[in-house]
């Protein structure tokens, strides 16, 4: 199969080029930097051109009320391509649990690419993925300061990069969902213990205080962000860690 991934130079993106061309595909990696431009649409019906399988790995810039305009801009450029060169098959990259945290800017700009997809020319299929684990350390300097770091009591399925992109890579080389898969990791953390486990394992003196108003995810009501009926990624976060 001949698979575009556009976003494929990123975390996500770049294993599941690599895991897709070790199984025998030829998987494409398409981004800014190999002149790929999904707003402008700039290479963007090149990439697409003679494709089996498009998969958009691409993310907007910010996380406030500009990303609802990428992703419907990018998902128009990237759909009409799709289509137009022949794509039997879309995948996206979502979150569990996104269309429940309307308050969150980037939440909603994330349904709305979910829904101009299902809304699209071509046949789709959308993994939603609990929250990486690579992105905690981004989480902890939210709301920090020399000597604490505060944070909710939100909970958290934390999943490894390497087994979204496997499941990710899984789902581009079957027939096309026209719905959802869930995936997540093995355990639920409330995120205030996750930064404290991840401050002692990394020798960070500072305290973390349970604030119920701290960062992005004080938003986020009861435990919608997690789903253990998901499939259930191997990676556990010690394990991770270390």
């Amino acid at each position: 199969m001949r698979i575009a991934v556009i976003g494929g130079t990123g975390l996500i993106g770049s294993q599941v080029v690599k895991k897709l061309n070790a199984a025998g595909h030829e998987a494409v990696p398409h981004s800014l930097s190999t002149g790929v431009d999904v707003i402008s649409g700039q290479g963007v019906a090149q990439a697409a051109a003679g494709a089996d399988v498009v998969v958009n790995l691409t993310n907007s810039p910010t996380f406030d009320d500009a990303s609802p305009a990428f992703f419907r801009t990018s998902m128009d450029n990237l759909l009409t391509a799709a289509r137009e060169g022949g794509a039997g098959h879309f995948v996206i990259l979502s979150i569990v649990g996104v269309d429940k945290v309307p308050e969150l800017d980037y939440y909603r700009a994330k349904a709305l690419q979910e829904e101009l997809l299902r809304s699209g020319p071509v046949p789709y299929s959308i993994v939603r993925a609990t929250q990486f684990m690579e992105f905690m350390d981004a989480v902890l300097t939210w709301t920090a300061d020399d000597d604490t770091v505060r944070l909710p009591a939100t909970p958290i399925q934390p999943i490894a990069a390497k087994d979204v992109a496997e499941a990710v890579a899984q789902v581009a080389l079957g027939a096309p969902l026209n719905g959802i898969r869930d995936i997540g990791g093995p355990e639920v953390f409330a995120l205030d213990e996750l930064g404290r486990l991840t401050l002692s394992h990394k020798g960070d003196a500072r305290s973390v205080v349970t604030d119920p108003t701290a960062g992005m995810f004080a938003a986020v009501k009861g435990d919608v962000l997690t789903d253990m009926n998901a499939h259930l990624a191997p990676t556990r976060y010690a394990d991770w860690l270390s």
